[in-house]
């Protein structure tokens, strides 16, 4: 198939594959796992999640890469996709130039998990307890570079506070260390972190968005409490190899949006504090560059280097 497009109305004829470049549980599993089987419908082929986690969603990404641009081979890419272009020194593929967009799938501010065991019940309780114990609590990300490494360095830089980091490599790894106290805080997407917030298994206490969500009004801001002007949200979207013929590009978009615009996969997402903006390969081009460039500045003034 040349880059003229010739076979893409024949587009799919077996079955797609979209890798999820981090482990299962985790916010980029559940989204893939939630939309495969309506999007297998609108294809009239199956969509087959695989999971590859590790190193950052690097291994996964990689896969994406290399693989023929055929358009079946996806990326179920996460916003750490766009930091890793800044912040690590040496990557097997250029995260921008080697992709194609497809669409972006959601937005949604990070939350701010305490566990259990931690005495506070507020951002500003949280920041006192830290203050009051330098050194002797840890906080858990999906890896380094990851959004939610950068969103906690972030908060310590502003919010005047030290933690240690403890990386996994992934969501459910987080939880459990959570649960069992190994780390006391983390920042998470509060849709694969429902059951356990809403069981008060994990003390879900602010969001990192700029205002208060329709769907959550009682949830405050990390900025209204205590830390003015905090803000980090994080994105998911379907990608995959550069030079895949634009007719198919152009179809996966369509479909993918198709299925993120059913009124019920519309209300399931919102309900949990993601706001569903499918648009144009164009759009997702332009917010990952924006965003590379404005976590890769972060991620350099609170010197987090990446091998």
């Amino acid at each position: 198939m040349g880059s003229d497009g010739l076979g893409a109305d024949k587009y799919p004829s077996r079955p797609v594959r979209v890798i999820v470049p981090f482990s299962p549980g985790g916010g980029s599993d559940v989204l893939a796992r939630y939309l495969g089987p309506r999007l297998a419908e609108r294809l009239g082929q199956p969509v087959v999640v695989d999971n590859r986690p590790a190193a950052s969603g690097v291994v996964g990404a990689d896969l994406v890469a290399k693989a023929t641009p055929d358009g079946y081979t996806l990326l179920l890419v996460f916003s750490t996709h766009a930091q890793s272009a800044q912040l690590f020194a040496k990557l097997p593929f250029d995260p921008i130039k080697d992709f194609a967009p497809i669409t972006l799938v959601i937005t949604t501010p990070l939350g701010m998990m305490l566990s259990p065991a931690v005495p506070a019940k507020s951002v500003k309780e949280f920041i006192a307890h830290a203050k009051a114990n330098p050194g002797k609590l840890n906080y858990g990300s999906s890896g380094p570079g990851s959004s939610p490494h950068l969103a906690a360095e972030l908060f310590m830089s502003m919010a005047g506070v030290q933690m240690t980091h403890i990386p996994y490599k992934g969501v459910a790894p987080i939880i459990a260390a959570q649960l069992g106290n190994e780390v006391q805080f983390s920042f998470a997407n509060m849709f694969s972190t429902e059951g356990h917030w809403r069981a008060g298994r994990l003390r879900l206490v602010a969001h990192a968005g700029a205002k208060r969500l329709d769907s959550m009004p009682e949830l405050p801001t990390i900025s209204e409490s205590g830390v003015p002007g905090y803000e980090a949200i994080i994105w998911y979207g379907y990608m995959t190899a550069a030079k895949t013929p634009r007719p198919i590009v152009d179809r996966l978009n369509q479909e993918i949006r198709a299925v993120a615009n059913l009124p019920d996969v519309r209300k399931t997402l919102t309900s949990q504090g993601n706001e569903v903006i499918a648009g144009t390969p164009q759009d997702f081009a332009k917010l990952i560059v924006t965003d590379a460039d404005k976590w890769g500045a972060i991620g350099r003034k609170l010197g987090v280097k990446l091998d």
